[in-house]
């Protein structure tokens, strides 16, 4: 890589929700980007933790006989593998997803 990632250009191209873009592959992992609005599915990760950290925007994130966290602009949470969730987002936010390379971004 010869130049920094600029995120709000990658935003920009970003038309589709919940279809994350692939910015960044590090040790294993991957660095995705999404554009949350409206819903998600429930879905579950059996083996691998999902850090979810909101660059712009706010979402709320739904968990299973747990209380649903709210992540706002600028803040970060983690969900631990095999703890079923629904993101949800009111209006457009922008997250970028930390997870292994080997994690479907769908979900199941």
């Amino acid at each position: 890589m010869n130049e920094s990632i600029k995120l709000e250009k990658i935003c920009q191209a970003i038309e589709k929700p919940w279809s994350p873009v692939d910015v960044l592959y590090l040790n294993n992992q991957v660095i995705r980007l999404a554009l949350f609005e409206g819903e998600y599915h429930w879905h579950i990760h059996e083996n691998e933790d999902e850090l979810f950290y909101v660059i712009k925007g706010s979402i709320t994130i739904k968990r299973r006989d747990q209380k649903e966290i709210i992540v706002k602009e600028g803040e970060m949470f983690l969900i631990p593998k095999r703890i079923e969730h629904k993101p949800i987002s009111k209006n457009k936010s922008y997250v970028l997803l930390f997870e292994p390379f080997s994690t479907k971004s769908k979900g199941d």
